[in-house]
C-alpha cells in the first residue's frame, strides 16, 4: 500500500484529506508544522507528501529542498492558495510533481496523487528514461520530422527536451513562427513514457468559436443542429498519450474557461451528454505570441496559462543556429531528392554564403520550402544562386555606420534613396548596435562575446562579417 504524508498546519484540512485518503487505500500520516513532517519523513518511508505551501515554521519552497534533497525518491505535491499559484509553478519547475489549488476537490485530489506517484515509480524503476541522451534525441528525429543541430542553441533545446520529456509536466513551447514548435513537441513525447500511445496535434488558430468546444470536447448525435453522428473530440482521442495545441492563444475567453476546467479536473464530457469520461493526457501548447501580454490586456486567462505553464522551451530562430542552417539544409535536399525523384548533390559556395547571411524571418519552415523549390528546377547536380528566389538571391545586410572608438563599419547601402526607417531594418540595426558594443566591453574577444550574446562564435564571425566589421 502506497504511504502519503500529509502537512498542514490546518488541523481540519488534514484529518478530512486523512480520512478521504485512507478510505482510497493508502496509508496516510499527518504533520501539523514542517519541521515534524521533517520528523516523520526521517523516521518513516513515504511514496508521496501533500504539503500546503504556507505553514507556521516554513514554506512550500524550503520544505520541497529539504525532502528533494534528503528524500529524492519521495513525490512532492503542493497545496495552494490562488494567490499563490505563481510560487506553485516555481516549485514545479524545482521537483515537485504538481499543485492543488484551495479549495480541494475530491476527484481532483485523487486523481493528481496516483498520476504522482505511478509517474515517479516509473522514473525510479527506469532512471534511464529520466535521462534521455542526446545521441537517443537524433535517433527519433526521423519519427518527429525534427533535426538536431551542432550549434549552441540546439544543445541547449535538445537539453531542454531530454530533461521535461520522461515527466508529466505540461510544456508551453514559445518561438517565431517555422521554427519547429509541433517537431519539439513530438520529439517531447516520443521520449516520454507516451510514445506508444497517440500524439493528436490541434491548430487552435484555425477554430472558429462555434467549433471549437466540439472538436475538444466532442459531441453525441443530435445534440445540436447539424449534429448528424457522434464525434470524438481531441481530448479523448489522446487519451493516454499528448495532446499538442499550436497558436493556444488564439482561443475565445469562452472555450479558455471550459479548457481550464477539463485540465483541471482530467474530465471531459461530450456535448449532449451526462456522462464523465476520466483523461490522462500531457498538453503541450505552443504561441509565436506573448500570453502574458494576452494577460494583461485581459485576452488570456492567468489561471489557464498557470496550468500550461508548468515547464516552458523556447525555440531559436534560424539565424541564430550558424551552422545548423547548412545542416537543416542538407536534410531538406536528402528528403526533397527522395520526395521528387531528384539526383541534385549539393549547394555551390555562393548559395551556402546566401543561406548563412540571410536572415530567415519564415525559419525552418522557410528554408525547406526553398530548398525544396530549388531542387525541384535545378538543371544539374548543384544548387546555384540561379535556383533561389528573387527575395533571397537578391538579399543585401543592411547599411550602418557605427564609431565605436577605433571600430569602424560601413557597407554600401544597396538602394541610397530608399528610407531606413522600417522595423525590420530598426531591428537589424538594435543587433548590430548590441553586438558591437559587447566586442567593445570584452576588448573584441569574439570568444568572450559570443558567451554574453548566448550565440555561437560562427554566428558571430557571419554576423560580423554582414557588417564589413573589420
Amino acid at each position: 500500500m502506497k504511504k502519503i504524508l500529509i502537512i498542514d498546519d490546518e488541523v481540519n484540512v488534514a484529518l478530512l484529506l486523512s480520512k478521504f485518503l485512507t478510505r482510497n487505500g493508502f496509508v496516510v500520516s499527518t504533520a501539523s508544522s514542517g519541521t515534524n513532517g521533517l520528523e516523520q519523513l526521517k523516521n518513516g518511508e513515504f511514496n508521496l507528501v501533500l504539503c500546503d505551501f504556507r505553514l507556521e515554521d516554513t514554506d512550500g519552497r524550503e520544505m520541497l529542498k529539504q525532502i528533494k534533497t534528503h528524500y529524492p525518491k519521495t513525490g512532492v505535491i503542493i497545496i495552494t492558495g490562488y494567490s499563490d499559484i505563481k510560487m506553485a509553478v516555481e516549485l514545479i519547475k524545482m521537483g515537485a510533481y504538481d499543485y492543488i489549488t484551495k479549495p480541494l476537490y475530491p476527484d481532483e485530489i485523487l486523481n493528481t496523487i496516483t498520476k504522482a506517484i505511478e509517474t515517479h515509480n516509473a522514473l525510479i524503476d527506469e532512471p534511464q528514461q529520466a535521462a534521455v541522451g542526446t545521441n537517443k534525441v537524433n535517433q527519433k528525429q526521423a519519427l518527429t520530422g525534427m533535426v538536431m543541430g551542432t550549434s549552441r542553441a540546439s544543445k541547449e533545446l535538445a537539453r531542454q527536451i531530454e530533461l521535461i520529456a520522461p515527466t508529466n509536466y505540461s510544456v508551453i513551447i514559445l518561438g517565431e513562427s517555422g521554427t519547429g514548435k509541433e517537431e519539439a513537441a513530438k520529439s517531447i513525447h516520443m521520449h516520454s513514457p507516451r510514445h506508444n500511445q497517440p500524439f493528436v496535434a490541434m491548430d487552435c488558430g484555425s477554430l472558429t468559436k462555434e467549433l471549437a468546444a466540439s472538436e475538444f470536447f466532442g459531441h453525441e448525435k443530435g445534440s445540436f443542429t447539424g449534429a448528424f453522428a457522434t464525434k470524438i473530440g481531441h481530448f479523448e482521442m489522446a487519451n493516454g498519450g499528448t495532446l499538442f495545441l499550436d497558436e493556444v492563444g488564439n482561443l475565445s475567453y469562452e472555450i479558455q474557461a471550459a479548457l481550464l476546467r477539463t485540465v483541471q479536473e482530467r474530465k471531459v464530457k461530450r456535448i449532449g451528454s451526462t456522462k464523465e469520461i476520466d483523461l490522462d493526457v500531457r498538453i503541450i501548447v505552443a504561441t509565436n505570441e506573448s500570453l502574458q501580454e494576452g494577460i494583461q490586456k485581459g485576452k488570456f486567462r492567468e489561471d489557464l496559462y498557470h496550468r500550461f505553464n508548468e515547464f516552458s522551451i523556447s525555440m531559436p530562430p534560424l539565424r541564430e543556429r550558424g551552422n545548423d542552417i547548412m545542416l537543416l539544409a542538407e536534410h531538406f535536399l536528402k528528403t526533397s531528392n527522395q520526395e521528387l525523384n531528384r539526383n541534385v548533390t549539393s549547394f555551390s559556395p555562393e548559395v551556402i554564403e546566401c543561406f548563412m547571411n540571410y536572415r530567415w524571418p519564415g525559419n525552418i519552415r522557410e528554408l525547406k520550402n526553398i530548398v525544396r523549390r530549388a531542387a525541384l528546377i535545378s538543371e544539374g547536380n548543384e544548387i546555384t544562386m540561379k535556383a533561389l528566389p528573387l527575395e533571397i538571391s537578391n538579399y543585401k545586410t543592411p547599411s550602418f555606420d557605427y564609431n565605436y572608438n577605433h571600430v569602424s563599419v560601413h557597407h554600401e547601402p544597396v538602394e541610397p534613396k530608399e528610407p531606413r526607417h522600417d522595423l525590420k531594418n530598426a531591428a537589424l540595426e538594435a543587433e548590430y548596435d548590441t553586438i558591437l558594443k559587447v566586442l567593445k566591453e570584452v576588448s573584441y574577444n569574439k570568444t568572450k562575446a559570443a558567451e554574453i550574446l548566448n550565440i555561437d562564435r560562427k554566428t558571430l564571425y557571419n554576423k560580423m562579417k554582414a557588417i564589413n566589421l573589420k
